[in-house]
């Protein structure tokens, strides 16, 4: 038998075909069974599903060697490996990306009321090998993946907009990697949320949008920073209905609620967190109505793009902040052309309401309120986003914050559902509020 190295069967690790478990007994007695997931950790590493108290789990506690069979899904090629097995992790990253990957499966095959994860085993590998037989020829890859993301990675590089990024990230994921449903989402530390900044692919943007940390596959990459999943539809991690439930449990409004712009039944799913300088700034995310859309390939892709959208961000951010501010100089209100409109605001969690149609809330409620009211008392229409971080009643963090993401994400909202209203850049960390309607400000009873 041949000796292969663990990266190269990483397609066997899948789920497609359950790998089959050998253990052995304190006294020598052998059992075998399928293990319903088998996850790649590193080139040394390998975690299985441990769902079940049986003759496998008393076995693996007395005797840690194992012998694991796995076939290849696209090949048929079957591959033996020697396991040693080391712990079980119970929560973190591993525990809830396998997790997550089982209850695809679990869907897929029926068995959603019967798969539960109870931990995940890690095992050192001590040897991979082929066993010898007939397989069939791997087909080439549909795309070049390392190409791909070296063509990303200069898009975001010529950007020298948070605006112009945000839209440059979604736009590669469809030219560069064939990706026609993603959705790109900004952390909100304090309120332990995300809000959508983008999306491609989807009828309606769902700008504004938010997923609470731990829900879906993106809740879950935010809350534990790390890559999830999903190769077979499952309904426990639809956006849709976790956007829904963690609204209904935080007894909010629903008439307030941006509807999320996901796939009403994906079946592959991957998000990854956006990280740098060691704070969490988003999460991206594709989808696809295809089972097994997304590999350990793409996975590793997406990754490393995040990982240069996060560099670009805080960059951005960075040099935001050291913008200079914007003149204040108090000039009297110009009568405003178009319509009057009735904008009410709810200070308990700073909705505004236009006419009565919901726009926004929380931070970038706030900022709109307070541009609104300094433009009817002084006519100004030009302001910065230091002056934004410095104002203590817009309830900013004292840490660095994604100011310059809610305010892309206020923009984007005018330009949906408020077209007499306008917020336009006019430098770096300035901008000017364009009116053209009259309002009437209403401060409302909470």
């Amino acid at each position: 038998m041949t000796r292969v190295s663990l990266d190269a069967i990483r397609s066997c690790l899948e789920g497609v075909i359950p790998a089959t478990v050998a253990t052995c007994s304190a006294d020598g007695v052998p059992n075998a069974t399928y293990v319903s997931q088998m996850q790649y950790l590193d080139a040394r590493h390998v975690a299985l599903s441990f769902q079940f108290f049986n003759k496998t789990r008393e076995n693996i506690l007395a005797n840690p060697q194992v012998t694991v069979l796995v076939i290849d899904p696209v090949t048929a090629a079957t591959y033996r490996l020697e396991l040693l097995y080391l712990r079980t992790e119970t929560e973190g990253a591993l525990f809830q990306s396998l997790k997550a990957k089982l209850a695809g499966i679990a869907s897929h095959t029926g068995m959603s009321g019967v798969f539960k994860l109870q931990g995940a085993d890690v095992y050192r590998v001590l040897l991979v090998e082929r066993v010898p037989g007939p397989e069939l020829e791997r087909p080439a890859p549909a795309r070049n993946l390392l190409n791909a993301l070296r063509n990303s990675g200069a898009r975001l590089a010529e950007c020298g907009e948070l605006c112009t990024l945000f839209d440059q990230a979604l736009a590669a994921l469809v030219s560069e990697f064939g990706i026609q449903h993603a959705l790109l989402l900004m952390a909100d530390e304090g309120a332990r949320c995300l809000y959508t900044v983008g999306s491609r692919g989807y009828p309606a943007t769902g700008v504004g949008s938010e997923i609470a940390y731990g829900n879906g596959v993106i809740g879950v990459a935010a809350q534990y920073r790390c890559a999830i999943r999903i190769s077979h539809m499952t309904m426990e991690y639809c956006y849709g209905r976790a956007g829904r439930a963690a609204a209904l449990a935080q007894d909010l409004t629903l008439q307030a609620e941006i509807p999320f712009p996901g796939l009403p039944e994906p079946h592959s799913q991957l998000a990854v967190p956006i990280l740098a300088a060691g704070r969490l700034l988003g999460v991206l995310c594709v989808e696809s109505p295809e089972d097994l859309r997304f590999s350990y390939d793409d996975e590793d892709a997406l990754l490393t793009l995040a990982a240069l959208l996060g560099l670009a961000i805080h960059r951005l951010q960075q040099e935001e902040d050291h913008a200079p501010a914007a003149r204040a100089a108090a000039l009297p209100a110009p009568a405003a052309a178009g319509p009057t409109l009735e904008l009410r605001h709810y200070a308990l969690n700073h909705s505004i309401f236009i006419d009565g149609d919901y726009l926004i809330k929380g931070v970038p409620g706030a900022i709109l309120w307070k541009l609104l009211r300094q433009h009817r008392e002084s006519g100004r229409d030009e302001f910065s986003n230091r002056e934004l971080r410095m104002a203590g009643d817009l309830g900013l963090p004292e840490v660095a914050d994604n100011l310059e993401a809610r305010l892309i994400l206020l923009q984007r909202r005018l330009d949906e559902r408020c077209p007499y209203m306008a917020i336009e850049k006019t430098g770096r960390g300035q901008f000017r509020l364009k009116m053209m309607c009259s309002l009437n400000l209403v401060e409302a009873e909470t």
